[in-house]
């Protein structure tokens, strides 16, 4: 992955994408970083399931300062923070729909019904079961709505 990202940078800047330029290079320092944090040295190759956990982990900031931006007004942000998420969520597996999330929520309940106060350990089972094809708060919202 990590060696993917850094293939990507030289057709980037051929092409002079300079969000698309900017993003990549954000992305490689966030994997040193993660190194770092994990007490490799910088030049250590990061594996895949680091890499997509911080890909994962940019892409919920990039949604989170979107939805701020949009609150308070500054749409001219929000379009940059957009178009940065568009390009990392490129490299994030597809994720299901939210009527597919709901089909295969209601499936699990058919199994076994929802204890009210169980619902968090619920949410859990489900990401464990969709794994990276599901956003978890999706999952929450699909859950949320079934249960209530």
């Amino acid at each position: 992955m990590q060696e993917q990202i850094k293939a990507a940078i030289k057709p980037a800047m051929i092409a002079k994408d300079t969000v698309r330029l900017g993003t990549l290079r954000m992305l490689l320092a966030a994997f040193t970083n993660e190194l770092v944090t994990q007490g490799h040295p910088p030049t250590d190759p990061l594996s895949d399931a680091d890499c997509m956990k911080v890909i994962k982990r940019l892409a919920k900031q990039r949604k989170d300062s979107i939805e701020q931006f949009v609150s308070g007004g500054r749409e001219d942000l929000a379009e940059d923070e957009k178009a940065e998420l568009a390009i990392i969520e490129e490299l994030l597996p597809a994720q299901m729909t939210e009527e597919e999330i709901e089909t295969r929520v209601k499936a699990k309940l058919a199994e076994s019904p929802l204890d009210p106060t169980k619902k968090g350990q619920f949410v859990g089972t489900m990401m464990k079961e969709l794994g990276d094809t599901a956003d978890g708060a999706v999952v929450k919202a699909v859950i949320d709505r079934l249960t209530a």
